[in-house]
């Protein structure tokens, strides 16, 4: 124990006896720098101090920019210059062409920085100005840079960058700043609270988890799929869009003429509230009709099924069949026999029910001409007529003298006269033999 004891008190006179030793032999080194400092800076400001300078802000910097024989000078207008100081760098694609000769406070509360650039760089009219740094420790300075676009122009002495094209970057201690106000209080704890919460919300729930997650993976799925739909959906609402934009005058017209439209169903908004009451009651009366009448309208439209399916089938000869009604009771051949204001017709007649079956004529037509034949035909068959209603020698049914029409022969007498027939007479298809029509006509 003694031993121990005495070793370490030997170590630490030895420690002591160093530090003693390093602390002279430090004290001796700065007093040595400062006296030859005080003695350069005695010398400098007395002997070889050069005109023009005031103070040792004044003295140009080692390793600073060349500003050339014929240097311009160029104001920038700052927001905030931060540790921005004179004889700082002025730099072009990160190398320092230029220093910053004064900052200065101007009306508008914003800072005029002026600096020096070397003549043979050119930038143009339009140039930017950003305040930024060096490294995380390192100066601040200011980059000159043109526009992204490229510019027009050229800087020129005098020449002024608003504060519309200046800008800086973002402090270190103001990146600390935001960076401790979302660890403390900030959003560390909501997101500590999110975590809970969902563990909370989705505990216990892995299989329905795991369902809406495969059904969120489908739905993108058919979105990426879809992508050309959505793109053209898109485009088709953009060319909308564009379309409403160039006729927004038309749609401000079309607007403006809908107020008194509005104005109107405004004021008629109690009828169409009473009228939209009638029709729920008036809907609730035909959907309790039909419940009640279901099974009968089934069976009726069953019943009609067949008809409907057979106008179906008849649908193409359907057109043709009505073009009868125009000419009924002629089909449309008839019309190639109208000539003038008379038809040529052919004549089919039948005997009156009870009386005999009227023979065939087989006499042959005489040669004459159309006009005399028909005028034959009628004068023959007006003298073979009997009395009845139509002929140019019918009595007047109110006339007493005229001779009563005789009744119609029995089955066993002789057949009905006929006339003589000597061309084609107007007359239809068919019509019945009796005494009041001998002829047909």
């Amino acid at each position: 124990m003694k031993r121990g004891t005495h070793g370490s008190r030997a170590a630490s006179r030895l420690g002591r006896g160093a530090f003693t030793t390093g602390r002279v032999a430090g004290l001796t080194v700065g007093g040595l720098i400062a006296l030859g400092l005080g003695f350069t800076l005695a010398v400098g400001g007395v002997a070889v101090a050069p005109r023009g300078l005031d103070g040792i802000e004044d003295l140009p910097l080692p390793g600073g920019a060349d500003l050339g024989d014929r240097p311009y000078t160029v104001t920038a207008e700052l927001g905030d210059v931060l540790s921005l100081v004179p004889h700082s760098a002025v730099r072009v694609n990160d190398v320092a062409v230029g220093r910053i000769t004064g900052i200065e406070l101007g009306d508008d509360w914003s800072a005029r920085v002026s600096m020096e650039i070397n003549g043979d760089v050119r930038l143009p009219a339009d140039a930017t100005a950003r305040l930024e740094q060096s490294s995380l420790l390192g100066e601040k300075y200011v980059q000159l840079a043109p526009p992204p676009g490229g510019g027009s122009g050229r800087l020129s002495d005098g020449s002024v960058i608003p504060l519309s094209r200046t800008s800086r970057n973002t402090e270190v201690e103001e990146v600390f700043g935001a960076l401790s106000l979302l660890l403390n209080g900030g959003g560390v704890n909501q997101l500590r609270t999110i975590t809970r919460e969902l563990n909370a919300a989705l505990g216990g729930r892995e299989p329905e988890v795991r369902s809406m997650l495969r059904r969120v993976n489908t739905l993108v799925t058919e979105l990426d799929d879809h992508r050309g739909d959505i793109t053209d959906a898109l485009d088709a609402v953009n060319r909308l869009s564009s379309t409403l934009a160039h006729r927004k005058d038309d749609v401000g017209t079309v607007l403006t003429g809908l107020s008194p439209g509005l104005k109107t169903l405004e004021r008629q908004r109690g009828s169409l509230l009473i009228m939209l009451r009638s029709l729920d009651t008036l809907s609730g009366v035909a959907v309790s009709i039909i419940d009640a009448s279901k099974d009968d309208m089934i069976a009726d439209l069953k019943a009609i099924a067949p008809t409907l399916k057979e106008l179906a089938d008849a649908g193409a000869d359907l057109p043709d069949a009505l073009q009868v009604l125009v000419t009924y009771p002629f089909t449309d051949e008839v019309l190639n026999g109208v000539k003038g204001d008379y038809l040529n017709a052919y004549l089919s007649m039948v005997a009156v029910p009870g009386a005999e079956v009227i023979p065939p004529i087989d006499a042959p037509l005489p040669s004459t001409g159309p006009t005399a034949a028909a005028r034959g035909g009628a004068g023959a068959a007006g003298e073979g007529r009997p009395s009845g209603r139509g002929g140019p020698g019918a009595a007047d049914p109110g006339d007493s003298s005229a001779p009563a029409p005789s009744p119609p022969p029995s089955r066993g007498s002789s057949p009905l006269p006929l006339p003589s027939v000597s061309a084609p007479t107007a007359g239809a298809d068919t019509a019945p033999a009796s005494p009041e029509a001998g002829d047909g006509s």
